[in-house]
C-alpha cells in the first residue's frame, strides 16, 4: 500500500512540471497564425504508437485563408496506403497570441495559444478506428523554425494514457514566413 500511495504522489507531483507556452515568449520568428497558415501550404508526417513505431504516413495539403480574424484551413489528407480525408477548420483570433478552432471531428472548441516562435493547441477529436469512435485528447505544439518551416509535435492521450504521437513538418509553398 505505502509503494502504491508513493507512486500516486510522484505522478501527482511530475503533473505539473510540463513546459508552459510562456517559456516561448521571447523566441524567434514569431509565430502569428493569420500570417503563416496563409496560402497554400504542404505537411509531411507520421504516427507512431506508444512504443514508437511508425503507423501511417501522410502528406496534407493545406488550402488557408483568413478574413479579419477568422481564418479557414481546408487540409486534404493523403495517406500512404492511399485512403484519403479531408479536415476544415475554422479558426478565430481572440487577441494576443489566443485562438479557438472548430473542425467536424474536433469535439467542442479547440483551444490554443501563441508566444514567440510556438504554439500550443489542444483538443479533443473524435477518431474512429476499427468501426467504433473514440474521443481522443490532443496536446500539439508547434514551433516556427523560418524559411517557411513549421514542426508540430502532437500527443495522443485517453484518460491520460499516452496512446501514440504525431509528427508534422509543414512548408509554405507561396511565400515564406520569417
Amino acid at each position: 500500500m505505502k509503494r502504491w500511495i508513493c507512486a500516486l504522489a510522484g505522478v501527482i507531483g511530475l503533473g505539473g512540471c510540463g513546459t508552459t507556452i510562456e517559456a516561448y515568449r521571447d523566441t524567434t520568428p514569431r509565430l502569428v497564425l493569420e500570417d503563416y497558415f496563409n496560402g497554400t501550404l504542404d505537411a509531411w508526417g507520421m504516427f507512431q504508437d506508444r512504443s514508437g513505431k511508425v503507423i501511417k504516413r501522410f502528406h496534407v495539403l493545406i488550402e488557408a485563408r483568413w478574413q479579419g480574424a477568422v481564418g479557414r484551413l481546408d487540409e486534404r489528407f493523403t495517406y500512404d496506403d492511399g485512403s484519403t480525408q479531408r479536415r476544415v477548420w475554422t479558426l478565430t483570433a481572440r487577441g494576443d497570441g489566443h485562438y479557438t478552432g472548430l473542425a467536424d471531428d474536433v469535439v467542442g472548441q479547440a483551444q490554443g495559444q501563441a508566444r514567440g516562435n510556438a504554439l500550443r493547441w489542444r483538443y479533443v477529436m473524435a477518431l474512429p478506428v476499427n468501426g467504433k469512435t473514440y474521443h481522443v485528447d490532443f496536446d500539439d505544439w508547434m514551433y516556427l523554425m523560418g524559411d517557411g518551416v513549421l514542426l508540430n509535435r502532437s500527443v495522443m492521450s485517453k484518460f491520460g494514457v499516452r496512446l501514440g504521437e504525431v509528427t508534422l513538418s509543414f512548408r509554405k509553398r507561396e511565400g515564406r514566413a520569417p
